[in-house]
């Protein structure tokens, strides 16, 4: 299995046609990446959170709230209620990740694309140390600065 992706997405009203499920098959199909599952959470205002039922349910949630640990749980992510494991290194939290007030999808998403890529890193005794997304604001930032710069290999890249 390649890398696989914790993305964590808000929606404030939420409004589900189909079209993010369908985007994700369309990943697939080009071999970009795979819808591993799908888990919706709600958090309420007094910061418990409970499942709620995916629109055009295809067996999908039971995954990811085994893997993230049931939400509301005290043991989310193997950690204790403080949010730290055994060791005290402070942990993810499926909870703290979703405003309280709101509705969250929960998606573990496969990179088929760096199967290859981490086993050639892999190969040549490297290991992840980190990882993370630009901000919308620092890709803003970023995508300035390549127009401005006109960096060599970016061009025709939409």
């Amino acid at each position: 299995m390649g890398p696989v992706q914790v993305l964590v997405v808000g929606f404030e009203h939420p409004a589900f046609s189909g079209e993010i499920l369908a985007e994700f098959s369309r990943l697939d199909q080009a071999g970009i990446v795979r819808l591993v599952d799908l888990l919706l959470v709600s958090r309420a205002e007094d910061g418990t959170v409970e499942t709620l039922p995916v629109p055009a349910d295809a067996g999908l949630g039971g995954l990811a709230a085994v893997v993230l640990g049931q939400p509301g749980g005290a043991d989310e992510a193997g950690g204790d209620e403080a949010g730290a494991d055994a060791a005290g290194d402070a942990v993810w939290s499926l909870a703290d990740a979703v405003p309280p007030g709101s509705v969250a999808a929960v998606a573990l998403i496969e990179h088929l694309w760096a199967g290859p890529l981490t086993a050639a890193i892999q190969k040549a005794g490297g290991a992840p140390l980190e990882e993370t997304w630009l901000s919308s604001e620092d890709l803003g930032v970023l995508e300035a600065l390549i127009d401005e710069r006109g960096v060599p290999g970016t061009a025709g890249i939409p």
